[in-house]
């Protein structure tokens, strides 16, 4: 990751130092002339180019003093009013100041001098090499000499843009340089949290669930961090309860197992007599071992929403009507009173939901079951049917303690028991809520339980009504 952002870097720095040199060398040149030759300044190279055009269209430099003496219009109306010190203003406004300016013939015959001093002389071969001769169709026809003051000619500008763009290559590298350093320390930063992923990220795939990463700032990487440190709770928190699940299934199992041997071994060594009281207790453990593994399997599909679930419309104050009157006799026995509404008025008649009645009838069993046994002697337990719109709600209510504060989120989880003192045999697997809840998802709906402010605790269990009845 850091190499591909040194990479990206280093290439926008390059690009950068390469699109600028190439437009300081296009652009130096056209601002150096405009720095140069300001408000009708020419240099050398258009001189001659004028002083060409002058010989082809004259045919000889006879009268080429009247170029230099009314300057020219037109096309070359920048170059005004040549002349030397003789020839007015011009050379003030035209080139530098104190400059001699002379042309010759092909010859090297002097016929215009802006001093007029030489003018009809012929030049030194000397004199031919410093001057710079006028070309017309590939011919020289003539030379131009400009001495003194500040020529300045395209030699002189060459130079110059070559010192410019020399100087802006140092500045583009310098630039480059600083971008660069600036580059890779940006790619360190941005790479340390990155690291920090990776590093975690290996410590998970070790087992190490307990590793977190720090969270620096809200951007992508900070959400990135925030979500793997959710991530990184979840598997640890699966892992633990993986871990517990196995701790308790053992415990669960290794009693009524340990139980079974200790009567076998008895029966077997003549301890115990060979009796249908001592094979009966032999029989309620196999009972008890079979009914835990059976809740782990309905458990195990539920979870993962394989259950098969055979749904069907269900009337549901009859349905819970008969379910309440299974455990009449055990009500009965224990002096417990069961309280329901007139199902068979209002409302509550034509209460209809969809769902499997095997399932169904498993949740409201278990709630009631556990109602029996926290409620005490001579205590009540009221069930409630409310229609709310698209869902029905049953409510299962006792008169016992109560569920303690301390142990209510934690009562649908797997083989929690609040009252810990409770034999297997007396609180049950320790499954049964955890299954209620996982069946009521399955119908769509939920279960839940609250303690009433009066005392005693409220189970509530909601599900969808068919579509027919809404």
């Amino acid at each position: 990751m850091i190499k591909k952002f040194v990479l990206s870097f280093t290439g926008i720095v390059l690009l950068s130092v390469i699109v600028m040199t190439w437009i300081a060398r296009q652009s130096t040149a056209i601002e150096v002339r405009a720095f140069m030759f300001p408000g009708g300044m020419v240099s050398r190279e258009e001189m001659i180019q004028v002083l060409a055009e002058y010989y082809r269209a004259q045919g000889s430099w006879e009268g080429v003093e009247t170029l230099f003496a009314r300057g020219i219009e037109g096309r070359w109306g920048r170059w005004q009013n040549w002349g030397g010190m003789h020839g007015g203003s011009g050379m003030r406004h035209g080139m530098m100041m104190n400059q001699r300016i002379q042309v010759a013939d092909d010859q090297g015959v002097v016929v215009y001098d802006s001093l007029e001093q030489s003018r009809g002389a012929e030049w030194s071969k000397q004199t031919l090499r410093l001057a710079e001769p006028i070309r017309v169709e590939n011919k020289t026809v003539g030379y131009l000499l400009v001495e003194g003051g500040m020529p300045f000619s395209r030699a002189d500008e060459s130079r110059l843009v070559q010192r410019l763009n020399r100087a802006a290559v140092i500045a583009a590298a310098t630039a480059g340089g600083i971008g660069l350093f600036v580059a890779i320390l940006l790619s360190y930063s941005l790479g340390r949290p990155i690291r920090e992923l990776t590093h975690a990220a290996t410590q998970i795939r070790a087992g190490n669930f307990s590793k977190r990463v720090k969270i620096c700032g809200r951007d992508e990487i900070g959400i990135l961090a925030e979500t793997f440190n959710q991530m990184a709770a979840s598997l640890e928190k699966a892992e633990i309860t993986r871990r517990t699940l196995t701790a308790d299934i053992a415990h669960e199992l290794r009693n009524p197992l340990a139980i079974q041997r200790a009567h076998l071994e008895a029966l077997i060594d003549g301890v115990y007599p060979l009796s249908v009281e001592n094979l009966q207790v032999v029989l309620e453990q196999n009972l008890l071992l079979l009914r835990l593994v059976e809740d782990l399997r309905t458990l195990a599909l539920a979870e993962s929403g394989q259950l098969n679930l055979e749904k069907t419309v269900i009337d549901l104050s009859d349905f819970v009507i008969n379910i309440t009157n299974t455990f009449r006799p055990q009500a009965d026995e224990r002096q417990i009173q069961f309280f329901l509404p007139d199902l068979s008025k209002g409302d509550f008649s034509s209460l209809q939901v969809i769902g499997d009645p095997t399932r169904l009838e498993q949740i409201l069993g278990n709630l009631l079951s556990n109602a029996l046994r926290y409620t005490p002697i001579g205590g009540s337990i009221e069930i409630g049917l409310e229609d709310l719109g698209d869902q029905v709600k049953v409510t299962v209510k006792d008169s016992g303690p109560g569920i303690p504060e301390a142990d209510l989120p934690y009562i649908f989880e797997r083989f929690y028991r609040a009252d810990r003192s409770r034999s297997r045999s007396e609180g049950g697997s320790g499954l049964g809520l955890t299954i209620a809840r996982n069946l009521a998802l399955a119908h769509g709906g939920w279960l839940d339980a609250v303690n009433a402010p009066q005392g005693g605790a409220i189970f509530i269990l909601t599900l969808p009504k068919s579509k027919q009845d809404a």
